[in-house]
């Protein structure tokens, strides 16, 4: 017998308890992928992504930057100013791969490069190797002097990368070398910004929810102190040397840097995309930290600006590559689309702080959605080649690079990949919330006793996902399961996108082969018990191929529609469909069959169906198979299309 949840679903939403508030992330430390879609991925990342970044870095000459401000003035500086933090990420992303599995010669080289990262700090903390090289002759746009121009400069920027993997290297080695240039360099921006000091903001956030994570790891406060001040800075007057003219002086526009309004009255998603939510990530540390008012209010209000016109269906967000920027309401094109693979990261980091913030699992269907398309998609099968705009339409000349001049992409994403096994779980004071599906083992402290906790699941292919609970001694506790929108009916970004068919087999569970009372609340399957070791839940969420279809007001998808299975989005590609793609309609009553193919890539599941050859009612029928988006250009060049004519 099974327990048809969406009747509890219905029970409740009536009169829905107060969102909880004092949950944290189970650490990575805590967690250990099983095999499976995400262990198989993350292998990948470890292995191949990361030292493929790490030999970039010292062939571009990111690496030898450091060594060149070691020894002062031996220059020239290589590449843009912002280049430290490449190397800042892939430390970081080396760091948590050192977590789970031990690597003495990684550990070494993450030593060796960390020394060449002090020596170049100079004595009071400053560390910025495009100036420090030449002072008189700085990369362009640094400025002779320091905190010039904020607007571009990113010197503020690169400490936040900084500090977010001296925290990282320090939490998995215990070691103080590299967060003991991250302090010497926080107390150094500590004296010169604050409400009796220099009153500016940061050109590009970032440095924001990286100063609460030093001052969650030193215990100093002060450093979520600094960045409040530099979050509240925002909107109100204040100097900064104007950016030199040339093809950056947006950077001097206010509502660029989201600088035109105080944060607590700001209402719409503007501006450059990874800016904005690196500064939204910030505002949620801090309304978590302080009780600061109208954060939350206003976090709100931007996210549901987002997801109700500006979100792509794959959770990719920007819709202007020529300034990397959001565009006005539901403007959304497809081919241009910017989408780049750091604003999806972003955008997912939010929405992780908002889960954990509020305790509503809307944030984490919107991190799931982006980890399964529009970030992951930003790196190749391989392992070495990266999206930095990831479209959602190709006439055929988007492939994946090795590298960038701007990399600040392939880092970015290896070090979410890496730190992925954080996201999977968090906990209260008595309940245990699993937030993503994939096969994993965590061991937490909870009502009192340890509790160890197994998932099994061959997600996201299926929706069978299966629980072994072990409880130290027997206790009463609650475990919140996520439901995810997609398997009640509903897309993320319900006002901005629908299920052309809403009406889906109900999520089912059962405990201990008996159903159970369950209560659902704010996304959360939440089935309370007296817990003892051997417990079983199995939890069954049907996959239906979905037809996506658009707000009418989103010019690029009228006419047409989208796949979505589960989690993913499906993209048709000329590997397997030839040329002309766009010529295909596919009627919205077509039967689309989903088929796993376990020698396509490594193993995937496909859509395949038949549609009609072109405009034509009389057009031959025209077979069609779909891949995961994330798996697109993997193979031979060629088009590719997300949204289809129906």
């Amino acid at each position: 017998m099974r327990l048809l949840l969406t009747v509890a679903l219905v029970a409740v939403l009536t009169a829905e308890p107060a969102l909880e508030s004092t949950i944290t992330a189970v650490p990575l430390s805590a967690v250990t992928l099983l095999d499976g879609f995400w262990q198989t991925r993350l292998a990948t990342n470890r292995d191949v992504t990361i030292p493929h970044i790490f030999k970039q870095n010292e062939a571009t000459g990111r690496v030898a930057n450091f060594a060149k401000a070691a020894r002062r003035a031996d220059g020239p500086y290589e590449g843009r100013r912002f280049n430290d933090t490449d190397v800042y990420k892939a430390i970081e992303a080396a760091s948590y791969t050192l977590v789970a599995t031990p690597n003495a010669a990684l550990d070494r080289e993450l030593d060796r490069v960390i020394a060449l990262i002090a020596a170049a700090q100079e004595p009071d903390g400053y560390l910025y190797p495009a100036r420090t090289i030449h002072p008189e002759h700085p990369a362009p746009g640094a400025g002779p002097e320091r905190w010039v121009y904020l607007n571009g400069t990113h010197e503020l920027y690169n400490a936040g990368h900084l500090y977010e993997a001296a925290v990282a290297h320090y939490q998995a080695t215990g070691k103080r070398s590299l967060l003991d240039v991250a302090v010497k360099n926080a107390n150094l921006v500590r004296s010169v910004f604050g409400p009796n000091g220099r009153l500016a903001v940061p050109g590009h956030e970032e440095i924001e929810l990286a100063l609460v994570r030093l001052a969650a790891v030193t215990g100093d406060e002060r450093y979520a102190e600094l960045s409040r001040f530099f979050l509240d800075q925002r909107g109100k007057p204040h100097v900064t040397e104007p950016y030199p003219d040339g093809p950056f002086a947006m950077y001097n526009e206010r509502e660029y840097k989201q600088d035109h309004r105080p944060v607590v009255d700001q209402d719409r998603a503007v501006g450059h995309a990874v800016r904005a939510t690196y500064l939204y990530g910030g505002m949620a540390d801090i309304a978590s930290w302080f009780n600061a008012p109208g954060y939350s209010d206003a976090l709100e209000r931007l996210f549901t600006d987002v997801v109700s016109k500006r979100l792509y269906v794959t959770g990719g967000i920007g819709a202007r590559s020529g300034t990397e920027s959001f565009g006005d309401d539901y403007e959304l094109p497809n081919a241009t689309a910017y989408t780049e693979t750091c604003a999806a990261i972003g955008l997912e980091q939010w929405a992780s702080r908002m889960f954990r913030l509020t305790g509503d699992a809307t944030y984490l269907d919107l991190a799931e959605l982006v980890l399964y398309n529009g970030a992951l998609s930003g790196v190749s099968a391989s392992g070495d080649r990266f999206f930095y705009q990831n479209p959602l339409a190709s006439n055929g000349k988007v492939e994946r690079s090795a590298y960038f001049d701007v990399a600040c992409c392939p880092a970015n994403l290896a070090r979410t990949l890496a730190s992925l096994p954080g996201l999977l779980y968090a906990s209260s004071d008595t309940t245990l919330y699993l937030n993503l599906f994939a096969s994993s083992r965590t061991r937490i402290a909870l009502a009192g006793t340890r509790v160890a906790l197994t998932q099994r699941t061959d997600f996201p292919w299926d929706g069978n996902v299966e629980l072994r609970i072990e409880p130290d001694q027997t206790a009463t506790f609650t475990v919140a399961i996520r439901l995810p929108g997609w398997s009640l009916g509903r897309p993320i970004a319900s006002d901005l996108y629908r299920f052309q068919q809403p009406d889906v087999p109900s999520p089912t569970a059962i405990v201990n082969g008996e159903a159970v009372r369950i209560r659902v609340e704010h996304g959360f399957a939440r089935i309370t018990r007296s817990w003892q070791a051997g417990d079983v839940v199995h939890l069954y969420l049907p996959m239906p191929v979905h037809r996506v279809l658009a707000h009418p007001a989103v010019a690029d998808d009228r006419g047409r529609a989208a796949f979505q299975r589960g989690p993913l989005i499906f993209a048709l590609e000329r590997a397997d469909n030839g040329a002309d793609l766009d010529r295909l309609r596919v009627p919205l009553d077509a039967e689309v069959r989903a088929v796993f193919k376990p020698d396509l890539l490594g193993g995937l599941m496909v859509l395949t169906g038949t549609g009609r050859g072109s405009d034509d009612e009389g057009a031959p029928a025209r077979p069609f198979t779909a891949v995961p988006y994330f798996a697109w250009a993997n193979r031979s060049p060629g088009e590719m299309l997300v949204w289809i004519k129906h």
